[in-house]
């Protein structure tokens, strides 16, 4: 059996404190030290975990200017990532997107394999400016030049992949893990009752369409609570709160990390809205499935391939409004849970996720060197 000396580089480190790139490579690193690789995972010198070492993954914290630099401060600490790790003599590197890693291409380690997730398709996010998609379509050439395979994390994205740049990108999804350690009287914490508040989770970013959601919510008629999760400290964020920090109903709870409570939450809400529109299998839908949540996500190719016919779906503030004003019965409800329960156990579990990319990573890396 081929053991491998394996660096996970492109997200703000272990454990994760951040997003879904990150939750992949916490699952990921420690499947793949259980299968007996060696496994080495950067990480930001901001990160607030200062162990060395997680599941038998080893740590590097490389310094991360991001907090006075900006968003500039992001290529400054992919950069000292590949460069530590052109210094250790890896077998493989797997980068996790490609968004500031891709430009410094010419600088990775010429006899070690490189593998890229594509992540989705960045240069289309509203958030940023035209000057800034220009460069994000740059820098998913460059991902592309540079790399020896790839990954894409939706059918979606393999097929976009296939048709403009003639090549196959290997489909492994994210995962989820069913869980059944919720906490009822967690509840209480947020002041909402049991099966009777609506909720999302997501960063707050245009494309996301929070904005639409809670439109539609704050114009509904509903004596429901909202419960929004994530990191309000942005632009974005505080846009949000002043537009809708007068609705009483709407609760801002900021980001949470902890697992049981953000499983809890999920598990008994009424509607856990997704309004995620750029991207690939996005992993807080999966985690919502798995929860047992019933979801009511905005429409477009990605999140279909996920939930097909089995969840609600919105385009619009109206849409939003009428799911929340329209009793949905509750045998419906009951198939579209337990179906999409199925599916995580099914295709989106963690221990066939980590299986698809050990046997991945092994097939590129003998296939590079022999």
């Amino acid at each position: 059996m081929t053991k491998l000396k394996i660096a996970i580089l492109g997200t703000r480190g272990i454990p994760n404190h951040y997003g879904g790139f990150e939750q992949l490579a916490e699952y990921l690193s420690a499947g793949l030290v259980e299968k007996g690789h060696s496994v080495t995972v950067y990480s930001s010198h901001r990160h607030p975990f200062r162990e060395k070492q997680l599941n038998g993954a080893a740590i590097v914290h490389c310094y991360d200017p991001e907090n006075w630099m900006g968003t500039s401060g992001q290529f400054v600490y992919d950069l000292n990532c590949v460069r530590n790790a052109g210094r250790k003599n890896f077998d493989v590197l797997l980068f996790l997107g490609y968004t500031s890693s891709s430009v410094w291409g010419r600088f990775y380690p010429k006899k070690t394999v490189i593998i890229s997730n594509m992540d989705g398709m960045e240069w289309k996010r509203s958030k940023y400016s035209a000057q800034t998609k220009r460069f994000l379509l740059t820098a998913e050439k460059l991902a592309v030049k540079y790399s020896h395979y790839l990954i894409a994390d939706s059918p979606a994205i393999q097929s976009y992949l296939q048709k403009k740049y003639d090549l196959h990108a290997q489909y492994i999804p994210y995962g989820a893990a069913i869980l059944n350690n919720e906490d009822e009287s967690i509840l209480s914490t947020y002041n909402i009752p049991k099966g009777n508040y609506y909720m999302l989770m997501a960063r707050m970013e245009p494309e996301n369409n929070i904005e639409m959601i809670l439109d539609g919510f704050h114009r509904s008629a509903s004596v429901n609570k909202f419960i929004v999760i994530g990191n309000t400290d942005n632009k974005f964020g505080k846009l949000l709160i002043n537009k809708f920090g007068k609705d009483k109903r709407i609760i801002f709870a900021g980001a949470i990390y902890d697992a049981k409570i953000i499983h809890t939450l999920k598990t008994f809400c009424r509607l856990y809205f997704h309004g995620h529109s750029v991207g690939g299998t996005n992993p807080s839908l999966l985690e919502a499935m798995a929860s047992r949540a019933p979801v009511a996500a905005h429409d477009n190719e990605f999140n279909r391939a996920v939930l097909n016919e089995d969840g609600y779906y919105f385009s619009s503030a109206d849409d939003v409004t009428q799911l929340v004003q329209t009793i949905l019965p509750a045998a419906d409800i009951d198939k579209i849970i337990s179906v999409n329960a199925e599916k995580i156990k099914e295709q989106y579990n963690w221990p066939s996720v980590i299986n698809q990319y050990e046997s991945f990573i092994v097939n590129c890396f003998r296939s590079r060197t022999t």
